[in-house]
């Protein structure tokens, strides 16, 4: 607040000084033109009596008018000119001016902007005590009894926690590791996506061992004076070799730990001065045994290998997203303080959210509590969780985004089919709802909930998405002909023909092209996956590969229209349902697909009476299904790139219309 303060008054009186030279400027001007009136004034004897003092010129007109003139300039011919006409004349002795004032005007300008660029620098660099502050550690620094957090507030990463615990032993009892010759690693990287919780494991470290505790960002080090980043290495581990034992914590350490030399020009100067420093610190000539560096970035495969040999960064610690039992540990530690209904099942919401990271699962927790909140509840309900968790998947209602009733049969007739044919493939993950209410950028929505975790997937599930991805463009076909289809499925075509070409050039479930390894380098593709493109090869060979992949695509495409073609009287019935309900979930799906009459959704009678008056938050849904290609885009299988070819589990998958 005072900074802000003293950069307004500065401003200010830089504004007010510029004002007065411009105002002094046009005084001139016009001074200029009244001293010339004055002296032909003076040439046709119409001045009687003058007063001289400095460039200030009064006096009386011969008709007794008072008038007062400002000289320009000095002008040497004016006397004679006074004398020669006989104007009584008078002066004033002018004042010496002070030499230290004429300095201080003179200068004025220049000290403003001097004051102004070191505020600015010291902005810049984070301000401080000092001039030279910039060069100072910017990492936070907790005491033993200011860190909180401990391994019962971290879940579902269990393996990661086993794994820094003896950290925490160390930290408490050195005696016992050093007695025998054992050194704990002086470094620990935290590898993993982002918000598994590896900021939260570390303090949860610090807070177990109760030792001090620094953390500072990686970007907190890089400057835009070259040599500033190693001070404050320099300076970050001098203090923490005061307070051992103690942690250091570096979150997004591949900001300063880039692979160096390949930059433009070879590298970055500052960056890798830094990194230069940091390697230094942690294995030098000094050891620093009761330091101990943790660090955490989602990107392990750009830092400098040096980082990464023993002697360093000696362990690396996956934190992974959680599985099931994982993702209820999370949600009951995120529910300690939040007021819940009876009815709110923790395993039934860790079940439908594959995929989840700790993060998600907390912002989770919290829509549904202002979900609640909006509602004037005292209690959040499982009708909350439901609500936030379908949200999150899909984005909120677009009640306002209308409709005609055109795009609306076409809607649901493509959302029957996904979840037709979803429900009728034997490997395909059960189909929890539907619904044709827009969101987000999809006019309607069918959402597949997986009744376990899938790590990898067989190629009969990876057949089956394909075909239910081809199913809502199929129903599309068979109600309305070929000429009449939209382009709603240009997502679900784009999808399926991703899982079909992974299939043949990377999975090896091709016969014609065999278990080989057919790509080039890998980059990463529209749903967040890795791809790759195909490396150099024949004519012949891509035209195999080609053949197959197509052979795969129409393999399911005519399977997904046999089952379309046998089930008209459940497509016609599930689009009066959806046009009736706008949202069904697995009952309502269920009574379809047994031909039953469908019963009424839970709530629905309330909520379409609440559709007036709430915003478009107030009524669960949830996704899969494709919006002209800008849908929420979602897939069975995502690769993950560390550590191994396994694979991550998927959230729901959906289909967007």
């Amino acid at each position: 607040m005072k900074k802000n303060l003293i950069l307004m008054i500065i401003v200010a009186i830089v504004l007010g000084y510029g004002y007065l030279s411009f105002n002094e400027a046009n005084e001139n001007a016009s001074a200029k033109r009244d001293y010339v009136a004055f002296k032909a004034d003076i040439a046709a004897n119409q001045i009687r009596s003058v007063k001289i003092d400095g460039r200030s010129i009064t006096g009386y007109r011969t008709n007794g008018e008072k008038f007062k003139v400002i000289m320009p300039m000095i002008d040497q011919d004016l006397l004679p000119k006074l004398e020669e006409h006989k104007v009584e004349t008078t002066g004033v002795l002018p004042e010496e001016p002070s030499l230290l004032l004429s300095i201080f005007v003179s200068w004025f300008p220049m000290i403003i902007l001097i004051f102004v660029w070191i505020w600015f620098m010291r902005s810049a660099q984070g301000g401080g005590k000092g001039a030279f502050s910039f060069s100072k550690s910017k990492a936070k620094e907790f005491r033993e009894d200011e860190v909180h957090t401990t391994f019962a507030d971290v879940a579902g990463c269990d393996e990661a926690k086993d794994e820094v615990k003896e950290l925490v032993d160390y930290l408490r009892e050195p005696g016992k590791f050093q007695k025998l010759g054992g050194k704990i690693p002086r470094g620990v990287l935290l590898v993993g996506q982002p918000g598994t919780g590896k900021t939260l494991l570390a303090k949860a470290i610090a807070g177990e061992a109760k030792v001090p505790f620094f953390s500072i960002s990686g970007s907190d080090f890089v400057e835009m004076f070259v040599g500033v980043g190693a001070s404050r290495v320099r300076d970050l581990f001098a203090k923490a070799k005061t307070k051992c034992p103690c942690i250091i914590f570096i979150d997004e350490i591949d900001a300063v730990g880039r692979k160096r030399g390949i930059g433009i020009g070879g590298g970055h100067d500052e960056r890798e001065q830094t990194l230069n420093q940091l390697l230094v610190e942690m294995d030098g000539f000094e050891g620093n045994e009761a330091v101990i560096v943790i660090a955490a970035t989602n990107r392990p495969d750009v830092l400098d290998p040096a980082l990464l040999r023993p002697g360093r960064f000696d362990r690396r610690v996956t934190v992974g997203l959680p599985d099931i039992k994982g993702r209820e540990q999370i949600l009951k530690v995120h529910t300690r303080n939040v007021p819940i209904a009876e009815d709110v099942d923790i395993k039934m919401i860790a079940r439908g959210t594959p995929g989840f990271s700790g993060a998600e699962l907390a912002n989770l927790v919290n829509e549904a509590a202002l979900a609640a909140a909006r509602k004037n509840k005292n209690l959040v309900s499982q009708a909350e969780f439901e609500l936030a968790k379908d949200k999150l998947l899909m984005g909120p209602e677009l009640r306002s985004k209308v409709m005609n009733e055109k795009e609306k049969i076409n809607t649901a007739y493509h959302e029957s089919g996904h979840a037709i044919v979803g429900r009728m493939l034997p490997d395909f993950d059960p189909v929890y709802k539907v619904t044709i209410i827009p969101r987000s950028r999809a006019l309607g929505v069918t959402m597949y909930l997986p009744e376990n975790e899938r790590l990898s997937y067989t190629r009969s599930y990876l057949e089956d998405s394909i075909a239910t991805l081809f199913a809502g463009r199929i129903a599309e076909e068979l109600i309305f002909g070929e000429d009449n289809v939209t382009t709603g499925a240009s997502n679900d075509i784009e999808r399926a023909t991703y899982w079909a070409r992974n299939m043949v050039i990377r999975w090896g479930m091709s016969k014609k092209v065999g278990p080989q390894l057919l790509e080039g380098e890998e980059s990463e593709n529209y749903l967040g996956n890795s791809s790759s493109s195909l490396r150099a090869m024949s004519d012949n060979s891509q035209n195999v590969i080609d053949d197959e992949i197509r052979s795969i695509l129409q393999k399911n495409y005519d399977r997904a229209k046999s089952i379309l073609e046998t089930n008209m009287d459940i497509l016609h019935a599930m689009k009066d349902a959806l046009l009736k309900y706008e949202t069904i979930d697995s009952e309502q799906i269920d009574d379809l697909m047994a031909r039953r009459p469908v019963r009424e959704p839970d709530g629905y009678n309330t909520s379409k009476s609440a559709d007036s008056g709430n915003d478009d938050q107030d009524k669960p849904q949830n996704p899969e299904s494709g919006n002209g290609g800008d849908a929420p885009k979602a897939e069975p299988a995502r690769e993950q790139q560390q550590d191994g070819a396994q694979n991550k589990p998927s959230k729901p998958s959906q289909d967007s219309f």
